[in-house]
């Protein structure tokens, strides 16, 4: 039996995931934007309330997720029928490395570097990049422009940020608005041949 679940994880590592489901994502993404909105008219002065301003991402994310989960489950049943399992598990393998270490990124800096946090927005679509860099390889090929744009905005947020200067919900806003929207759009359209 062993064997078994040892030759269906490898196939599911080798086969195109057809799991993650554009709607979830899609909303995902205009949460974020969502979420921006209303945060600037929220939170006025982001530069001594970092406390809110993590909160209301990480309700932001958690929604997300739960959210992306629950499709994702539903649609890869559906889809890997008898590979659903190690299918997601394969998914998860890929991305989940780059969101623990974000999330553990932020405790550390929180309570080591707390003059330090202006620097997080970037981090995490940084990390966020990783993860799609890391799934590209079983998705869509045009997921890989979506990973570069992560990185690029990650990259842009660090170089015109600083300590000196508030954070702002677009920083999140915008590069998890579009990216998540540049999935669902690859998810959507990438695949050879479209299961909806």
């Amino acid at each position: 039996m062993s064997e078994i679940h040892s030759i269906r994880v490898q196939v599911a590592r080798g086969t195109e995931f057809r799991g993650y489901g554009p709607a979830s994502i899609a909303f995902s993404g205009i949460l974020a934007l969502s979420v921006a909105t209303v945060q600037s008219v929220w939170i006025t002065d982001h530069s001594h309330d970092f406390a809110r301003y993590l909160l209301v991402w990480v309700c932001a994310a958690v929604v997300a997720v739960g959210l992306t989960t629950l499709e994702t489950f539903v649609r890869a049943r559906r889809v890997h029928s008898g590979f659903a399992r190690e299918m997601v598990g394969s998914a998860a393998e890929q991305f989940l490395p780059a969101v623990v270490v974000g999330m553990l990124l932020t405790v550390v800096l929180m309570r080591t570097a707390a003059q330090a946090t202006w620097m997080l927005p970037g981090l995490w679509e940084l990390m966020f990049s990783l993860g799609v860099f890391a799934s590209a390889r079983f998705l869509p090929r045009q997921i890989f422009a979506v990973g570069v744009w992560y990185m690029a905005a990650g990259l842009y947020c660090l170089a015109v940020g600083g300590p000196d200067r508030p954070l702002s919900p677009w920083a999140m806003g915008i590069p998890f608005g579009i990216g998540q929207l540049l999935v669902a759009a690859v998810l959507r359209f990438g695949f050879e041949d479209s299961l909806e």
